[in-house]
């Protein structure tokens, strides 16, 4: 398993997690059984955002004796009410499911502790504008959460968190169809098909630059949706009508500027095997640009980089992604920033090294012009 760090959590957490959803529909033996395959093959993050109580429970009696070996996000918000999950920003209600979500996972902590389900100007204004930070803020000063983070499923709430300085972390949807589709309030729209048939042109801006942002501002990313609720890997019912493999989903999602972990879900402990065969993946197993570049029902980011690293080799061993997801931070910017700058010039080879042969070109699904970026990235980084 290999590990990155969380932004400026400064957490180093296992780039497949543990999205724990589906524990919901299991006994507290099969969430054990799950959980013990986690933990065996490496995963040491895991996301409980459900406030049901015996997942809680489940969940909690199969961490007894190893919560230290875990990070957890866990979600302010999310309560139980009457028999079902209602998001609320009263600060009560939060206050007791929070307590819950302590005492039922036998912990006096959560790692991450999550502003929940911030997808619309109003879901903003209610958490941000009232009680509900204040009391966010007050567990984190207490240490019952040790970062804040936010979930949203809507990159214009996420720049907007960015970009308040609030959160050190947060939990997003990332997937190649949910890329291509412009930011909106309601979460259904991206799981109906019909409404890609305007979008499929390439990764929309806006989560372009929402991730290019995050890693500037050393805002780590947990992914949520990797495979589209599973409708990636039927060509019936993903939008490029083609079938995509867990392995290469989630290679799409941790070429993402900024991302750290997938939390894919899990039924089964074979389930979990399947995801952590990343680990051990061949580049053409982990193959999802030359997929879309060909599916039938869209050309997918022609002429844009994606850092999925199909360029290499490089005659002159520059790390060609690299360089580009440089190069795309920096231009955003109107002077180069200097951490972007630092990282670029850690990098063993650099842009000016480039002899113009062009052998990366031949190989780029999208028709990335290369030789023209590392023209343009040497002259950039030497302002």
């Amino acid at each position: 398993m290999r590990y990155r760090r969380l932004g400026k959590t400064g957490l180093m957490v296992s780039e497949i997690g543990f999205g724990a959803e589906w524990m919901e529909r299991h006994n507290a033996e099969e969430c054990k059984a799950v959980l013990d395959r986690a933990e065996a093959l490496g995963i040491n993050i895991l996301d409980c955002w459900m406030s049901e109580p015996n997942v809680r429970t489940s969940l909690g009696q199969a961490l007894a004796g190893r919560r230290e070996r875990w990070y957890i996000q866990g979600h302010i918000g999310s309560t139980w009410q009457g028999g079902q999950y209602v998001r609320t920003r009263d600060v009560e209600k939060c206050r007791e499911a929070f307590e819950d979500l302590l005492t039922r996972l036998g912990t006096d902590y959560i790692d991450l502790g999550m502003i929940h389900f911030v997808d619309t100007e109003g879901d903003w204004d209610a958490a941000m504008n009232g009680p509900y930070l204040s009391y966010v803020k007050q567990l984190k000063a207490e240490g019952k959460i040790r970062h804040i983070g936010m979930s949203t499923h809507n990159p214009a709430m996420a720049k907007r968190a960015v970009e308040s300085g609030l959160v050190e972390m947060m939990l997003f949807s990332v997937n190649p169809a949910f890329d291509m589709h412009p930011g909106v309030d309601d979460l259904d729209v991206y799981f109906d098909l019909e409404n890609y048939t305007e979008a499929l042109g390439g990764i929309d801006p806006q989560r372009a630059e929402l991730y290019r942002l995050c890693e500037q501002h050393d805002v780590g990313l947990t992914v949520m949706k990797p495979f589209a609720g599973g409708r990636l890997f039927d060509a019936k019912r993903s939008p490029f009508g083609i079938a995509l493999t867990p392995v290469q989903c989630i290679h799409y999602c941790l070429t993402r500027p900024a991302v750290a972990a997938v939390m894919a879900g899990y039924d089964t402990p074979e389930h979990v095997e399947q995801a952590v065969a990343y680990e051990t993946a061949t580049e053409e197993e982990k193959d999802y640009a030359s997929v879309l570049a060909h599916a039938p029902k869209h050309t997918f980011g022609q002429g844009e980089c994606t850092y999925c690293g199909h360029c290499k080799p490089c005659p002159v061993h520059i790390d060609i992604a690299m360089v580009n997801k440089y190069y795309d931070l920096a231009s955003m910017q109107p002077d180069v920033p200097a951490t972007v700058q630092a990282h670029y010039l850690a990098l063993e080879h650099h842009a000016d090294e480039c002899v113009g042969c062009k052998s990366c070109e031949s190989r780029c699904p999208f028709g990335v012009k290369i030789a023209q970026r590392m023209v343009k990235t040497a002259e950039l980084f030497q302002k």
